[in-house]
């Protein structure tokens, strides 16, 4: 995974609560075998008309978002299934953070699995950055979110904050620990296996 320092973007305003993962990439596309490829299905069923032209009141559609890096939207995010495939299209399309009053729990995870912030902060919070026609930054390192008139401070665990910042996906975790894995398993070595 990359790295993750700071991003600074305008953020695309995603105004919906309950937004769940059948929404975020329906199942018709989830035949692909790996993990790039479903961007190009991310909110498929809201941002094209049933003959595949653009519905252009919505939201990824807006030219002024291209490019966004930092999603809002409301609470209650990632809910129902548990595909992963929902945090690869969030993350294919282009996105590196989420920021919500509140996430499903299992998409919360795959988020950080595959490289995806995912911010929870209050209502009050959430609300002055939907309003905010500044670019946004958000610093992992310093918990912070800037626009030109609001600072706002999140909360994340400091294993997920260190999972991001290192880059780390669960193998390399894994493999961080190569040499006590090593010496674990020649400790208990059996000389013999016939002796079971």
């Amino acid at each position: 995974m990359e790295p993750f320092t700071k991003i600074r973007s305008i953020a695309t305003p995603l105004d919906k609560v309950n937004v769940d993962t059948d929404q975020i990439v329906p199942k018709q596309f989830l035949k692909l075998i790996q993990k790039t490829g479903f961007g190009q299905y991310l909110f498929y069923d809201w941002r094209y008309e049933r003959d595949g032209k653009p519905r252009m009141d919505f939201v990824l559609n807006d030219p002024k978002y291209k490019g966004s890096k930092i999603l809002l939207t409301r609470n209650n995010f990632g809910c129902g299934s548990s595909r992963e495939h929902a945090a690869w299209a969030i993350l294919d399309f282009g996105f590196r953070v989420v920021i919500s009053t509140s996430f499903a729990d299992i998409f919360y995870n795959n988020c950080f699995k595959n490289g995806i912030l995912p911010i929870t902060v209050g209502e009050n919070s959430l609300q002055k950055l939907f309003e905010s026609k500044s670019e946004i930054e958000v610093d992992l390192e310093k918990q912070t979110i800037k626009s030109s008139d609001t600072i706002v401070s999140f909360h994340i665990e400091p294993h997920w904050k260190r999972i991001l910042l290192e880059g780390l996906d669960d193998i390399a975790v894994t493999l961080k620990y190569d040499e006590a894995i090593s010496k674990y398993e020649n400790s208990h070595k059996i000389s013999d296996p016939k002796s079971f």
